[in-house]
């Protein structure tokens, strides 16, 4: 059997091609070095709405109390703290992300909050996660996918830990809808943010490198497609504001 391409071909790091082995490495690099101003990050990305957009995407998934739920390229805890809300004291909500400073980030944050029980912590990859089948009644991940090497993969990890019935919700990045307003998205993108970057948080390649990452994500349609081949059923989407992001659903059935 042959091995992965992702693991021994070339992948997008942004607008350029990497080795595929590489690109764990170099995403790491990029949000070790945002993991400090990762909110600020966000605000400059979205002009603040990323709030709106998060409470929408916990407000609106199959969850209740007493649920088990996965938060994946958790980050600083923002989707953690409102799932734990949802799932109340007696539901648990489990904080994964591959990188350990964004994941020591989060758990500060909750913690100087008062949050903190039935909430984990576990530093993983997407990819393979450590959690037996059919785990979690909802697994999420918010602005994450993208930054995933092997996508397939992470689609195909979140279906195995879900449970029959359960729900997987992607929030990323998407592709604007409305004609008008590309070139304006464009501009902010690829010119205002790396800028603020580097005046709020000097490190403007991060910035570039984050919005070249979500030119580079699949769009509505292919992304949908791609959570059907990893097994979701009654898949579907929603665009918020004008498709610059997306919240994709899924089920186990």
């Amino acid at each position: 059997m042959s091995e992965s391409p992702y693991k021994t071909g070339t992948t997008h790091f942004g607008f350029k091609e990497v080795a595929a082995g590489d690109k764990q490495k170099l995403v790491g690099e990029v949000f070790t070095s945002v993991a400090g101003n990762y909110d600020l990050m966000n605000d400059l990305m979205s002009l603040g709405i990323h709030r709106v957009w998060k409470r929408y995407f916990v407000g609106t998934a199959q969850v209740k109390r007493g649920d088990r739920v996965l938060d994946l390229a958790g980050g600083t805890g923002d989707i953690a703290a409102l799932l734990k809300d949802r799932v109340g004291p007696e539901g648990e909500v489990v904080l994964g992300d591959i990188n350990a400073g964004m994941l020591s980030v989060g758990r500060d944050r909750l913690t100087n909050r008062g949050l903190v029980g039935g909430l984990d912590y576990v530093q993983c990859n997407a990819e393979s996660l450590p959690f037996p089948d059919r785990s979690f009644d909802l697994v999420t991940i918010a602005f994450g996918l993208r930054n995933v090497t092997d996508k397939d993969a992470g689609l195909r990890e979140m279906f195995r830990v879900l449970k029959v019935g359960g729900q997987a919700r992607v929030l990323e990045f998407s592709e604007v809808t409305v004609d008008w307003f590309k070139p304006v998205y464009d501009f902010h993108s690829f010119k205002v943010l790396p800028g603020l970057g580097k005046l709020f948080a000097q490190d403007a390649d991060s910035y570039q490198y984050l919005a070249e990452s979500i030119r580079k994500h699949p769009p509505q349609e292919t992304l949908k497609t791609m959570m059907q081949d990893a097994g979701f059923e009654r898949c579907s989407y929603r665009n918020l504001s004008a498709g610059i992001v997306a919240i994709h659903t899924g089920y186990r059935v």
